[in-house]
């Protein structure tokens, strides 16, 4: 075997503490290293086992809150309850303004908990169940109302906003636009669906609430694709409808339907006994059929009127059904409107 000996770039292949004598102090730096190196190994072990997560604190709450009063203010809203809650869903605090119906606390609790829970606006929901999806309303804890938000940091879910009590079910929702949209700072902003707001910066060109209103056909169009809102004010709603599906019994308290049939055919129940029912929203009660009703086969170009306070129920569909609502409200409950 050749031998090293006299090599200075060569060494005989074993490491340098095999070399060093095995004394007290040398055995205690071997062993210092070795701990120090278990130390830093499990140290980027358990970083990598953390995830870092941003969260909303009480000024944010109170900071969302305080945005949403102010737009209620400077928009005129009749009322509204105001509630924030934080990523998990539990209330963090709660504005009940003066003349709001008192479910409304109830109501804006359970429209910011399904937002942050399920990480998008209610409205995604009503609108889902609007066109025949309502098995979701089977749902503990659930409240599928347009007026919710989640409020969003860095990417990051931090906590939900819910709002209702305002002149609509839009008003709600703007309430509640303003006052996450005070957290996000300049990142993108959660906006409503333009062609459903009847605000002059919305899509639809009207400028006070006695002018007449234009709303141009590529907006139509948009609507019947989502089933949609096309206007909603204290005094009426048009509706631009899509239905693929049966849908539940429906009762409104105050809302009188007029639909006109742009397209499709349907069976719709009205008259008799909602069976199941209970109130999903002030003024808006649902069951889970009708029984002792009337049944009529509805076609293109037909026109219904359906009173407040009449069970009414879509049993069939054949293909799509487009159809608009308008939906004046009873004069004597303007005052207490949006009870959402």
């Amino acid at each position: 075997m050749m031998s090293t000996a006299g090599w200075p770039g060569l060494t005989s292949g074993r490491p340098a503490w095999q070399k060093l004598p095995i004394t007290g102090l040398n055995l205690m730096k071997i062993l210092s290293g070795a701990v120090v190196a278990t130390m830093v190994a499990f140290a980027v072990t358990s970083h990598a086992q953390i995830v870092e997560k941003k969260s909303l604190n009480l000024d944010g709450a109170k900071k969302a809150i305080a945005a949403a009063v102010d737009y209620a203010k400077k928009n005129s809203a009749p009322g509204g309850v105001i509630a924030v809650v934080d990523e998990g869903g539990n209330l963090m605090a709660l504005e009940r303004l003066d003349g709001t119906f008192a479910m409304g606390a109830t109501i804006s609790v359970g429209k910011a908990r399904t937002a942050v829970l399920f990480k998008k606006p209610t409205r995604f929901f009503e609108e889902l169940i609007n066109k025949g999806r309502t098995a979701m309303t089977a749902v503990d804890g659930f409240t599928p109302l347009i007026g919710g938000i989640p409020i969003v940091v860095d990417g990051q879910v931090v906590g939900g906003i819910g709002v209702s009590g305002a002149a609509s079910a839009v008003q709600d929702e703007e309430l509640a636009l303003a006052g996450a949209n005070a957290l996000m700072g300049r990142q993108a902003k959660i906006e409503a669906a333009p062609m459903s707001k009847e605000r002059p910066k919305s899509a639809i060109a009207a400028t006070t609430a006695q002018a007449a209103t234009f709303i141009d056909p590529k907006n139509v169009s948009a609507a019947f694709a989502k089933g949609v809102p096309l206007l909603e004010t204290t005094g009426y709603k048009v509706h631009a409808s899509r239905r693929v599906e049966p849908g539940q019994a429906e009762i409104h308290t105050l809302d009188t339907d007029v639909i006109y049939v742009v397209d499709g055919s349907a069976t719709l129940v009205t008259g008799g006994k909602a069976i199941d029912a209970k109130e999903i929203a002030p003024n808006e009660i649902r069951g889970t059929k009708i029984e002792g009703g009337q049944e009529h086969q509805i076609t293109k170009g037909e026109v219904i009127i359906i009173p407040n306070g009449v069970p009414h129920q879509f049993t069939a569909v054949s293909g799509e059904l487009h159809y608009f609502v308008c939906k004046p409200t009873a004069v004597a409950a303007r005052g207490q409107l949006s009870q959402r």
